[in-house]
C-alpha cells in the first residue's frame, strides 16, 4: 500500500513538472516567437480653442459641453468696459483730426481774407503816391533844379513801397489759398492715423463675441460666467468630428509592405462594425518609440512606425478616444 501512494506521487509531481514546461514553452513562445495579429490603434479628432483677442470678463456662454454647433452660432460674449472708453478716446482724436483737415482745405477765415486784401490795397495806393513823387523830383532833377541826391531818396522810397506792396499780395494769395500742400497731406493722414485707431478698436469690440469657425461638438468649457479671462486664454474647445482620423503604431515586421494610400479594413468595438481606412501618412516613431529585439543577443531590433488613416467615407459617431482593431493579412 505504501509503495502504491509513493508510486502515485511520483506520477504526480512528473505531471505537475510537465504542465509548468508546458505553460512556461508556451509563454515563451508568445513573447520571443509569437507574432501579435491584431493591432490596437485609436481615434483622433481635429480640435481648435475658442478664445478672446483681449482680456475681460465672461458674459455669457451660450453652449453646453457635448452641443453641436455650426459654423456662425454664437458661443460667448465678453465684457470689457475698457474697449469703450479707448473707443471714446480714438473717435474724439478722429474727430480733432478731421477738423484740421476741414481747416487746412478751407484756408483763412473771411476776415482774415478780407484784412489782407485790403492791407494789399493800402500797399498799392501806397505804391501809386511814391510812385507819382519819384516822377516830380526825377523831372526836376532832369531840370537842375534838385541834386541827385533827393531823387535817389525818391526812387529808394519807391522801391521799398513797391516791396511792401508785393509782400502784402503775398499775404492775400496765401489767405485765398489756404494751407500749405504740406500741411494739407499732414492733416490727412492724422486723419487717416485716427480713422485706424477707430477701426483697431472697432475689432476688438467685434472679438467680444466668439462665433464657430467651424461645425463641431463642443468637448470642454474652461471658464465659468463671471471670471476674468486673459487675452487669448481659451474659452472652449470644439471637436470637428468631420476631421477624424485613426492612428497606428505597429512595428515594422508588421508592415508586411504597407504604402500610403493602402486601405485598410478595421473594426470598432464602440460601434461594432467594420469600415475602411486610407493610409495617409507613415512616419518613423524614432528611437524614442517602443521596439522589440527579435533575438536574445540582440541581433537587430524592430522599430515602430506611427501610421495615419482617414476613413474612406463618414462614419457615424466616430469619437475622439475610440479604440480601432486592425488585423494584417497573413502572408
Amino acid at each position: 500500500m505504501e509503495t502504491k501512494n509513493q508510486h502515485k506521487e511520483i506520477l504526480f509531481g512528473v505531471a505537475a513538472f510537465a504542465t509548468v514546461v508546458v505553460i512556461v514553452a508556451l509563454i515563451g513562445w508568445i513573447i520571443l516567437g509569437g507574432k501579435d495579429r491584431a493591432i490596437q490603434g485609436e481615434v483622433e479628432v481635429e480640435e481648435y480653442r475658442v478664445s478672446f483677442k483681449l482680456p475681460g470678463r465672461i458674459l455669457q456662454i451660450c453652449v453646453h459641453e457635448g452641443d453641436y454647433v455650426r459654423k456662425g452660432d454664437t458661443l460667448a460674449y465678453l465684457d470689457a468696459p475698457d474697449v469703450e472708453a479707448k473707443k471714446a478716446q480714438a473717435q474724439s482724436l478722429e474727430a480733432a483730426a478731421a477738423a484740421l483737415v476741414e481747416k487746412a482745405n478751407n484756408g483763412a477765415q473771411e476776415e482774415q481774407i478780407r484784412g489782407a486784401y485790403e492791407l494789399w490795397q493800402q500797399a498799392i495806393a501806397a505804391v501809386d503816391i511814391y510812385q507819382k513823387s519819384f516822377d516830380r523830383v526825377n523831372r526836376l532833377y532832369e531840370a537842375g533844379v534838385v541834386s541827385e541826391q533827393k531823387k535817389d531818396e525818391a526812387e529808394a522810397q519807391l522801391k521799398v513801397h513797391k516791396a511792401k506792396c508785393e509782400a502784402a499780395k503775398s499775404q492775400y494769395d496765401m489767405a485765398m489759398n489756404g494751407a500749405r500742400y504740406e500741411d494739407k497731406k499732414a492733416a490727412a493722414a492724422k486723419r487717416n492715423q485716427a480713422a485706424g485707431a477707430v477701426a483697431e478698436v472697432n475689432s476688438y469690440i467685434k472679438e467680444m463675441v466668439q462665433v464657430a469657425q467651424f461645425d463641431g461638438e463642443v468637448v470642454t468649457i474652461y471658464p465659468k460666467v463671471g471670471e476674468l479671462v486673459g487675452a487669448g486664454s481659451p474659452v472652449m474647445t470644439i471637436a470637428m468630428k468631420n476631421e477624424a482620423w485613426g492612428v497606428f503604431n505597429i512595428r515594422e515586421d508588421q508592415l508586411k509592405g504597407m504604402n500610403t494610400g493602402d486601405i485598410l479594413n478595421v473594426y470598432s468595438p464602440a460601434l461594432d462594425k467594420n469600415f475602411d481606412m486610407k493610409v495617409t501618412a507613415i512616419k518613423d516613431q524614432g528611437s524614442y518609440a517602443v521596439w522589440k529585439a527579435t533575438k536574445e543577443n540582440g541581433a537587430y531590433d524592430l522599430k515602430t512606425f506611427e501610421v495615419k488613416t482617414r476613413p474612406t467615407q463618414a462614419i457615424e459617431g466616430l469619437r475622439s478616444g475610440m479604440s480601432l482593431i486592425y488585423t494584417p493579412a497573413e502572408n
